[in-house]
């Protein structure tokens, strides 16, 4: 058994591809816009979003990561949740800390903690919240 995150970006999947395939070296494994699916295999959609993301996946080192641009409703919003991410050193947690906040919000600055040599928060572009951390 294996929890994936499906996490749903409203209209801005495109962008957060590209974004995470800069940002932390996201590989994309499979990607369907809404055009791709079979007549009458899709929900109902506005043909202007024909050319939207209706599933992709993405690989951030080993872990995959589910998302779609769902109702295409411009304003994704992350409630409750983080995704937490191990970096193998200060230096990798440093540099990956600073390309998710690029755009974004910092809600804890990287520090050294009584768990972690380098431990940070923040909120990226897309109001996703993350976890960096290298693993003790």
């Amino acid at each position: 058994m294996q929890v994936q995150p499906y996490l749903n970006f409203n209209g801005r999947c495109e962008e957060a591809i590209e974004f995470y395939k800069k940002a932390v070296g996201a590989k994309v494994t499979m990607l369907m816009r809404y055009k791709d699916a079979p007549p009458g295999q899709a929900p109902a959609m506005n043909p202007a979003f024909a050319n939207n993301v209706m599933h992709a996946n993405l690989l951030i080192g080993e872990s995959p990561v589910l998302m779609s641009d769902g109702h295409c409703e411009g304003s994704p919003s992350f409630k409750g949740i983080s995704l937490s991410l191990s970096a193998s050193n200060d230096a990798e947690a440093q540099r990956l800390f600073a390309a998710l906040s690029d755009g974004g919000k910092v809600d804890m600055p990287m520090a050294k903690t009584f768990f972690s040599s380098r431990f940070g928060m923040l909120h990226d572009r897309f109001s996703l919240s993350w976890m960096i951390l290298v693993e003790q």
